[in-house]
């Protein structure tokens, strides 16, 4: 797919995802008005890339390098059924104060890191 084929929110995200970055990061990339936009606003552009095969939205796990320095991993998808309750809180919205285990984060697919955007 053309990148001129994705409205630069679906282009935020998908950003986002290629760099496996948890979901808050997403608004460095969005440009007005929906940097500042409410979950119900940013939910179905990212939905609609989940449903299109694109992106999984995980939870980060910790991880233990094999020099024993620890950080985190994508653990497993978030069930596609939970996802609009658990993106409409807001506080997923929100660099964590603290510990990022358990934080949403996005990653592409293998089909959707064929896109080109």
């Amino acid at each position: 797919m053309p990148p001129e084929q994705l409205s630069a929110a679906e282009s935020a995200f998908m950003l986002n995802a290629f760099e496996i970055d948890i979901l808050p990061g997403v608004r460095g990339d969005l440009g007005e008005p929906l940097v500042a936009a409410s979950p119900g606003e940013l939910a179905p552009i990212l939905l609609s890339l989940v449903d299109r095969g694109w992106i999984e939205v995980c939870r980060l796990t910790s991880w233990t390098a094999p020099d024993g320095q620890l950080g985190y991993q994508p653990g497993p998808p978030v069930a596609r059924e939970e996802l609009p309750g658990v993106l409409a809180d807001a506080a997923a919205w929100e660099y964590p104060d603290g510990d990022w285990i358990g934080s949403l984060t996005l990653c592409l697919t293998q089909r959707g890191s064929q896109i080109s955007w």
